[in-house]
C-alpha cells in the first residue's frame, strides 16, 4: 500500500506534474520580473546619463583613472544583470517572498538611479558624492545578506560592490577637482 502511495504522489501522478509545471513556470517568471526590474532602473538611468554625456560631462575635469565613456555602457549592462540574478536567487531561497534581502535589493536599485539623476541629471556632483557613499553601504549591506542566505548571489554582487567603490573614487575625485 505504501509503495502505491508513493507512485501516485510520484512522477506517475497528473497532478503532481502540473504542480511542479506551475512552480517552474512562477521560477521563470520571478527571473523574467527580477530582470525587467534591473533593466528598467538601467534604461531610465542611461536616459538621464545620456544627456549630459556629450555636453556637461566633457567639460568637467576628470583624474587620470578615468575610463574611457564607452566603457560605462557595457559594465553596467553586465553588473545589471548580475543584480537581476542575484536577487532572482535569494527571492527563490527565500520561498519567493519579499522581506529583508529583497527590500534592501530594491532600495539599492534605487540609490542606484538617484545617482544617475543627482549626478547627470541635476550635475550636483557633491550630492551625488554623498549618495554614492550611502549606495556604497547598502550595497555591501546586501551583499553580505545575499551571502548568507545564496553564497552565488552573494558572489554576483561582488562586482558590483568593487564597481561602485570605484565609482565612488571617481566621483570624489571629479568633485575635488570641479570645485
Amino acid at each position: 500500500m505504501r509503495a502505491g502511495a508513493f507512485l501516485w504522489l510520484g512522477r506517475g501522478n497528473p497532478m503532481a506534474n502540473q504542480i511542479t509545471a506551475r512552480k517552474s513556470n512562477g521560477r521563470y517568471a520571478a527571473l523574467i520580473a527580477y530582470l525587467a526590474l534591473s533593466l528598467a532602473v538601467s534604461a531610465i538611468g542611461g536616459f538621464v546619463t545620456a544627456a549630459s554625456v556629450g555636453t556637461w560631462y566633457p567639460t568637467l575635469q576628470k583624474p587620470p583613472f578615468n575610463p574611457p565613456n564607452w566603457i560605462f555602457g557595457p559594465v553596467w549592462t553586465i553588473l545589471y544583470l548580475l543584480m537581476a540574478i542575484a536577487g532572482w536567487r535569494v527571492w527563490l531561497q527565500r520561498k519567493g517572498v519579499f522581506d529583508r534581502p529583497n527590500a534592501l535589493y530594491g532600495f539599492q536599485l534605487a540609490l542606484n538611479l538617484l545617482w544617475s539623476i543627482l549626478f547627470f541629471g541635476l550635475h550636483a556632483i557633491g550630492w551625488a558624492l554623498a549618495e554614492v557613499a550611502v549606495l556604497l553601504a547598502v550595497i555591501i549591506a546586501t551583499t553580505l545578506i545575499f551571502w548568507r542566505i545564496d553564497r552565488t548571489a552573494g558572489v554576483l554582487f561582488l562586482p558590483y560592490v568593487a564597481w561602485v567603490a570605484f565609482a565612488c573614487l571617481l566621483n570624489a575625485s571629479i568633485w575635488w577637482l570641479n570645485s
